[in-house]
């Protein structure tokens, strides 16, 4: 019988040593990114939570200065992708993320778009000064808002568009948006003859409902991405393979399909 109980022990020992173990507790991973990103971080999540089994990641897609201002005031987030150095640089200075975890992983360029039937018959740059025209651009605050700004500020300096060309355009502004998303579908609605939104807004059925009005190199404004984990971060390791995933080739490859320029070769 004694035996026989060794036996039993060992026998029950080895059946709870090979059960197949409780999964671990699920995971949301939440990343808070500017709204010129819910494509490409759309996808870029999918393929995060296919190589993390039990992660689910969500996304807070807003412009840049409302998300840092929800970080500052303790919104739980694990990661923060900006639009601009401007709102990383104040969630560093307000002490949520580290000095130097910041990473540039992506660029953009302004574009105007037109709606598609082009009520206003606008055939270049110099056409926005019309008066009577209806432009929507993004608030100054928000990044591509400021971005637009600076665009009229060096056509400004241009001979070829004169100093009164800022105050001519801004004339026309009949709405300034929360978001870049709004100035796109303000346009795509036909509720405006133009606006200024990212050239990697124009990607997938963008791209077929509205015309784009190219601004030259000299005159364009460089928006650089910056992202970086939150200290605060729940899991710290996941925010951090995430951001991995971002700057690797594959999540590189990602963003230049939608129009971004990759900054990480």
């Amino acid at each position: 019988m004694k035996h026989l109980s060794l036996f039993s022990l060992l026998v029950t020992f080895l059946l709870v040593s090979c059960a197949p173990r409780p999964a671990s507790e699920p995971v949301t991973l939440n990343i808070f990114a500017a709204a010129s990103l819910s494509e490409s971080f759309d996808e870029i999540g999918k393929l995060f939570e296919s190589s993390y089994p039990g992660v689910t990641v969500a996304f807070n897609f807003a412009n840049s200065q409302q998300l840092a201002q929800q970080i500052i005031e303790g919104a739980p987030v694990d990661v923060f992708a900006s639009a601009n150095a401007r709102q990383m640089d104040e969630v560093i200075e307000a002490g949520w993320i580290e000095e130097g975890s910041q990473q540039i992983f992506a660029t953009n360029s302004l574009v105007v778009v037109l709606p598609q039937d082009n009520p206003a018959v606008l055939d270049e740059l110099g056409d926005l000064t019309r008066p009577g025209l209806k432009l929507v651009f993004a608030a100054q605050e928000v990044p591509v808002g400021q971005y637009s700004l600076d665009f009229l500020d060096k056509a400004s300096a241009n001979p070829a568009f004169g100093l009164t060309y800022r105050d001519d355009v801004l004339k026309n502004v009949v709405s300034y948006e929360d978001n870049v998303k709004a100035v796109l579908t303000k346009v795509v609605l036909g509720e405006a003859d133009a606006g200024i939104v990212y050239a990697s807004d124009i990607s997938g059925a963008n791209t077929a409902s509205v015309i784009r009005l190219e601004i030259p190199e000299a005159l364009n404004v460089i928006a650089a991405y910056p992202i970086a984990p939150v200290i605060e971060s729940k899991s710290p390791d996941l925010a951090q393979a995430f951001i991995e995933l971002v700057t690797s080739p594959e999540g590189q490859a990602i963003l230049e399909k939608y129009h971004f320029t990759p900054a990480v070769r």
